[in-house]
């Protein structure tokens, strides 16, 4: 793919509702489903990560920035979002490997106004070679606490886009008739101090070996990051979003103002108003109504 544009005829899109999930061998029923939802450019795919020779294995690294939305409201999910861009575009950001792109003034979406950030988000989705997006209500995080779901939502976020990406990373075999399925090098790029534990074993039977991923966290990676600083407007947009779609239907909160954030405006709310079925029982504030 050149600076100037991706083809986006190929575009798959793809939805998955995860009710159960799998920790060290062990089945959770999960309080209310996650939803992930999001798309795969097969030929970009392709195109940029063709394999053709084992000496393209040393070279190719595909690269997935990972980030989340909502870590600290007391209303509605934490959304978390993956996402891959063009080789060309994918880097430290201090290299401005986005400089003259579409996507030329992205950074930390904490960093660039509402305005901007609704800018972007549709031409990372357009120009992204793929990303998934993760729902996880407030319910999972009563379940499971809000560190754990965080993790969860990048775990499981990390996973499908692997998923989505494998069959189609294919390397011809030089010496033979038939084709295998290469061990390709991925870097999983995650904003933050820690990363989650992925399920190996899923991931092996599709053909992405332990050997083959690399995660590293990253401190504030989303100033560092353009992979990272992709999937943080995804993730923030794709939040502000619920967010709205609740106001309209509870404008006595205020949320299109706080977006869920534990302000005056939103504490004094819910004195007056009640707890929604969204509020985040397990939070603070909201748990010392609850027990008056």
């Amino acid at each position: 793919m050149s600076n100037e544009h991706a083809v986006e005829n190929s575009a798959t899109p793809f939805d998955v509702i995860i009710e159960r999930i799998d920790i060290k061998g062990q089945y959770i029923q999960l309080a209310d489903p996650v939803h992930l939802s999001g798309q795969l450019n097969v030929s970009e795919l392709r195109t940029q990560y063709s394999i053709n020779s084992k000496e393209d294995l040393a070279q190719l690294a595909l690269q997935i920035g990972v980030d989340e939305a909502g870590r600290g409201p007391l209303l509605g999910s934490v959304n978390v979002a993956a996402a891959i861009l063009p080789s060309a575009w994918s880097g430290l950001i201090e290299n401005q490997p986005l400089k003259d792109t579409p996507l030329s003034i992205l950074t930390d979406s904490k960093q660039l106004s509402e305005k901007k950030r609704d800018v972007l988000y549709p031409l990372v989705q357009q120009y992204a070679i793929g990303y998934v997006v993760a729902d996880v209500p407030a319910a999972v995080i009563d379940q499971i606490n809000i560190l754990q779901a965080t993790m969860l939502g990048m775990r499981l976020c990390t996973e499908l886009l692997l998923k989505m990406v494998a069959p189609h990373l294919i390397v011809d075999n030089a010496d033979g008739d038939s084709q295998s399925r290469a061990h390709t090098y991925v870097q999983v790029l995650f904003d933050g101090n820690r990363c989650p534990d992925l399920d190996e074993a899923t991931l092996d039977k599709i053909g992405v070996k332990k050997s083959a991923i690399d995660c590293q966290a990253w401190v504030k990676g989303d100033a560092r990051h353009t992979s990272i600083a992709a999937a943080s407007i995804l993730a923030k947009v794709s939040r502000d979003k619920t967010m709205y779609k609740l106001d309209a239907r509870h404008p006595e909160y205020g949320i299109a103002k706080h977006k869920g954030y534990p302000t005056k405006t939103h504490v004094e709310a819910i004195e007056m108003h009640g707890i929604l079925p969204a509020h985040r029982r397990s939070f603070a504030p909201v748990k010392k109504m609850l027990e008056h």
